[in-house]
């Protein structure tokens, strides 16, 4: 094992790096993503349900013994979708539970691992063609393609079937980015790389209808989105258009609900609520632009920015695939999950009160 100081030193360089990718909502949205860093047979994780952004100010990086997380994962025991039970306690002064995804990081060969839903990325990873459409922009890296699976244990599994090419780059169907490398420095670097390799020019849409949404919030329970560029997703037709065909990535599930809620001619927030029977957490206007319910949490701003940044991305005849019925159920009725969301509620109560 690495010297204490060394390694204690190169923590905090990662804690830099996470702090410096939280804030990019390009990169990563609310507590979205995680990064990690492999001393000895342990591995220092983002914690669940924080954020990377906050990663400076906030003890967010939990510690967790490798070895027979990665046992519980080869032998697809259920104990390896439950990563808190593998904490080194004396270490863990924070309490909090490692992410979701720690069993992904811990099968990284590379000590250090940093996952992130970039936008362009996701652009791509949704798009039926993804793996003819990259490979050219990531030639000459060692990459590989991980069909869509939850989550968890479900995508460790899918991700060891790479294990003996160890790559470097993980492009995840319908999820994300991972990239892994020996030092901090160099596995930004090649975030970077990749960023750029992978940047889709996004579309230009309409400015949102101020006047019309100011008009149907008034007297409901709904708002304006926290980031004005949210509104992208209805006033661009072809980003509508795509946002209508289903959900595209796990954290919109998550964080906004099944699908899209699109209103539909002539109906306002009411009628919305009257024809689905329930609040939902955003509702797009066509043309007007986008309003959350009014109790929405951060995490769900971030990912209605993040909706209108990927859909801008992705062409207008692109062919996408979708979460399935069975797929949306996999993330809502989990328990690492629920403790998520459980963290992103209370953490929007305090900052309520």
């Amino acid at each position: 094992m690495p010297e204490a100081a060394g390694w204690q030193a190169e923590l905090e360089q990662l804690k830099t790096v996470s702090a410096r990718i939280g804030s990019d909502p390009l990169l990563t949205q609310g507590a979205g993503g995680n990064t990690s860093l492999k001393v000895g047979g342990t591995l220092w994780i983002k914690a669940s349900g924080t954020w990377l952004a906050h990663a400076k100010e906030r003890d967010i990086m939990v510690p967790v013994e490798m070895a027979p997380l990665i046992a519980a994962v080869e032998a697809i025991d259920p104990a390896a979708e439950q990563a808190h039970q593998f904490t080194v306690a004396a270490l863990n002064s924070s309490g909090l539970r490692p992410s979701i995804e720690t069993t992904v990081h811990a099968l990284m060969p590379q000590r250090v691992v940093l996952h992130v839903h970039c936008v362009d990325t996701i652009a791509y990873a949704v798009r039926s063609d993804c793996i003819e459409q990259i490979g050219p922009c990531l030639a000459g890296l060692n990459w590989a393609y991980v069909p869509y699976a939850r989550p968890g244990l479900p995508l460790a599994i899918a991700i060891s079937e790479h294990r003996s090419q160890r790559p470097d780059v993980l492009v995840l169907g319908n999820h994300g980015l991972v990239v892994a490398g020996e030092t901090v420095t160099q596995t930004e670097a090649l975030l970077e790389d990749v960023k750029a390799r992978l940047r889709v020019a996004p579309r230009n849409a309409p400015a949102p209808d101020a006047d019309r949404l100011a008009q149907l919030a008034t007297g409901t329970d709904y708002r304006l989105p926290s980031s004005e560029a949210a509104h992208a997703a209805a006033t661009d037709p072809a980003g509508l258009s795509l946002a209508g065909k289903g959900s595209l990535y796990p954290d919109h599930v998550i964080f906004l609900g099944t699908g899209s809620v699109i209103a539909r001619d002539g109906e306002d927030v009411s009628a919305v609520i009257a024809r689905l029977g329930a609040s939902p957490v955003s509702i797009l206007f066509p043309g007007a632009g986008i309003l959350m319910r009014r109790d929405a949490t951060p995490g769900a701003d971030a990912m209605a920015r993040c909706l209108a940044d990927v859909l801008a991305r992705i062409p207008e005849n692109a062919s996408v695939q979708v979460l399935t019925a069975e797929e949306h159920l996999q993330l809502t009725d989990w328990d690492a999950e629920k403790y998520r969301q459980d963290l992103a509620r209370k953490a929007a109560t305090k900052k309520i009160a």
